[in-house]
């Protein structure tokens, strides 16, 4: 095991962490019993106290096992947006011995039957906005069989929980009325929680099913991740003991989706854990999250770097008080040199950087909070063994070598749901050890801090020179007048492929393509200047805010084959 980066461990922890033996849920009903008055959950001005929400989750785990028939180790979708309802559902399902599979809420039919099919699941917990998409598939409805296992879907309207007046703008589909339709099988949030059932006694441990998110699915279909109570509750409380962040008094802004790791660990478990309120926004609007980080005085925001760059642009960004702020991280990709300076110079806070995947159930890497590098991973936490392999030989690689980046750690997931293959691929044994291999191609430096380059089979190969393109595009992001930036290749008859730059311009700033070119001739090696350069308004973003480089690749090679 690497100890280099112990040199650099935050002030005051140890290097290891014990977790509680207990699962998930327990947590929730700690804390609801240690603070049950506090603010759980601020949705715009509305509030729901620990007391109420533990509450309604007994009361919707009740109705998961004596309506729905929810087994202990049962799968239960859960497809909604942030929402105190996602809340509710996400430690019902736990609360009733079962896992959660929690999914995009943008998906469409034929994409919901394949998690519905591949997870088993019969139950359904989902939004009014959205049950149309998953109605189709519902036992009994439309006088059909559904075509899929499913059997029960409990349907939220999100204006239920608007229960104070607001001066904040609120989207229509949070304002809508309850509006769900009367069908076989489906019943309304409210008339689920009003039955007030009680749940039969909690069986789960920490060696139970909890939570089994699914990956992107670039490379087929999308893969269910296994993963216990155990490995959940780690990255849980290894969040906020990192940086002393989630203590009981704590506000935590909560934009970045549930149902993605990320923002399910360490806005939803990690302040639930600590007993701090979350203040939850459904949908990215920069001018309310300004308003909110203000209203609440939030101390800690995770985000992502598009989020950033445009909460950062916002003209209007002096009118709020964001002082309050004590943390501000994020990860699924680097942050730009450029905006991380902004952001120091406009609040004084580091931007602090970290990396997981849904198969790690969030971090395994983050920066320490009194020596963070800018553009990089940062180091292996708590209890985490990783390192830097050759992803043809599998061995490992010296200091500032590119290579596979692998860890091992206690929220590593357990494998792939119904893919035994696909599991045994994902691991590979170093000295007697498992590692999981992450697909993502970086370094590791001299003073043991990862660094990401690329994914694996992402990178450009230009006259036999190789070009990651991620390190192209931090590098862009330090000219005026690029808002966004995606690198991919194009087709060259003479070198191969060559390096294309798909540009968003800043708004009001005038710029040329050959001048874009130039000025990268002066910043980055001739061979990783983008030759090509094409401007679009925006650029394709997944529902956690990533750019969908893979889209553009696709849609650049079939326009040159």
């Amino acid at each position: 095991m690497h100890t280099t980066h112990h040199a650099h461990w935050p002030s005051g922890l140890p290097h290891t962490l014990s977790t509680p033996q207990t699962s998930v849920y327990d947590n929730l009903a700690i804390s609801a019993k240690r603070y049950p008055d506090k603010v759980a959950i601020i949705f715009y001005d509305s509030i729901l106290t620990y007391a109420q929400l533990h509450a309604e989750v007994l009361a919707m785990a009740g109705y998961l096992q004596h309506s729905c028939g929810v087994k202990q180790g049962d799968r239960v979708l859960l497809n909604m947006q942030n929402s105190p309802q996602f809340v509710i559902a996400f430690y019902a399902i736990m609360r009733a011995d079962a896992m959660v599979v929690p999914i995009n809420p943008m998906l469409m039919t034929d994409e919901l039957r394949h998690y519905i099919d591949d997870s088993g699941a019969s139950v359904a917990i989902t939004s009014q906005e959205v049950f149309a998409r998953l109605a189709p598939l519902v036992h009994g409805t439309n006088g059909t069989t559904g075509n899929s296992g499913l059997q029960h879907a409990i349907v939220a309207t999100y204006s239920d929980y608007l229960n104070a007046p607001t001066t904040l703008t609120v989207p229509d589909f949070i304002k809508a009325p309850r509006d769900v339709p009367t069908m076989p099988g489906v019943v309304r949030w409210h008339d689920a929680i009003a039955a007030a059932q009680t749940p039969t006694q909690h069986l789960a441990g920490p060696d139970d099913l909890a939570v089994m998110p699914y990956t992107s699915g670039t490379t087929g279909k999308p893969k269910g991740c296994i993963h216990t109570h155990r490995s959940v509750m780690f990255t849980a409380v290894a969040s906020p003991t990192w940086s002393v962040a989630i203590v009981p008094d704590a506000v935590t802004f909560a934009v970045l989706p549930f149902f993605h790791v990320t923002g399910m660990q360490v806005s939803m478990n990690a302040t639930i854990y600590g007993g701090g309120a979350i203040v939850i926004l459904p949908r990215w609007d920069r001018d309310v999250a300004g308003q909110l980080i203000t209203r609440f005085g939030v101390s800690s925001w995770t985000s992502i770097p598009t989020m950033m760059i445009d909460f950062l642009s916002n003209p209007r960004l002096s009118e709020y008080d964001i002082s309050s702020l004590r943390r501000v991280s994020g990860g699924g990709a680097a942050m730009p040199a450029a905006i991380a300076q902004k952001l120091r110079d406009l609040t004084g806070q580091e931007y602090m950087e970290g990396y997981g995947l849904s198969e790690t159930m969030a971090a395994t890497h983050t920066n320490p909070p009194q020596r963070m590098k800018k553009q990089c991973l940062g180091i292996p936490v708590f209890n985490v063994d990783s390192m830097v392999i050759d992803p043809t030989t599998l061995k490992p690689l010296a200091q500032n070598e590119v290579g596979e980046i692998i860890m091992a750690g206690p929220q590593v997931f357990k494998g792939y749901w119904n893919d035994p293959e696909k599991t045994r691929e994902a691991f590979v044994e170093i000295d007697g050890k498992q590692y999981f291999r992450s697909g993502d191609l970086g370094y590791m430096d001299e003073e043991g801090f990862f660094f990401f380059t690329d994914r694996l089979k992402r990178m450009i190969n230009a006259s036999g020179f190789k070009v990651w393109p991620a390190e192209v595009e931090s590098m862009m992001y330090q000219h005026p007048a690029i808002q966004e930036c995606c690198i991919i290749a194009s087709r060259d008859p003479y070198r191969g492929e060559t390096v294309k730059a798909v540009v968003v311009k800043k708004p009001g700033v005038e710029v040329t393509a050959d001048q874009i070119m130039l000025w990268a001739h002066d910043t980055m090696a001739a061979y990783k200047v983008p030759k090509l350069v094409e401007f679009v308004d925006v650029l394709p973003k997944s529902a956690t805010g990533k750019v969908m480089w893979r889209s553009l690749q696709e849609k650049e090679l079939a326009k040159t084959s």
